[in-house]
C-alpha cells in the first residue's frame, strides 16, 4: 500500500520492511519445518509481531492514496482485445 506495488516475494519484500526473523521463517519452509511445533515464547512473539504488523497495514491503508477501486479496467479490457486480435 506504500508503493501501489504488489511484491509477493517475501526475500525481496523483506528487504523494504527488514524483519529479521524472516529468513528463518523461510528457511523453515524450505526445509519443511513450518509443521514444527513452536513454543509457548515463540507463539507468543508471532502474536504479538502479527497483531503489531496487523496495526501497521491498517494505518498503511488509512494513509493509502490508492483508489478504492480499480480505474484501469477498459485499458486492460482494450489491451487484451488488441493481443487476442494479433495472435489470431
Amino acid at each position: 500500500m506504500q508503493t501501489g506495488i504488489i511484491e509477493p516475494n517475501l526475500t525481496q519484500l523483506n528487504q523494504v520492511f527488514n524483519l529479521p526473523y524472516i529468513p528463518d521463517l523461510i528457511a523453515q519452509k524450505l526445509t519443511s519445518l513450518e509443521k514444527s511445533s513452536l513454543s509457548d515464547t515463540d507463539v507468543n512473539f508471532h502474536q504479538r509481531e502479527y497483531e503489531r504488523l496487523r496495526y501497521q497495514l491498517q494505518e498503511a491503508y488509512e494513509l493509502s492514496t490508492l483508489p478504492e477501486a480499480p480505474s484501469a479496467q477498459a485499458a486492460l479490457h482494450n489491451l487484451l482485445v488488441r493481443l487476442r486480435v494479433c495472435v489470431s
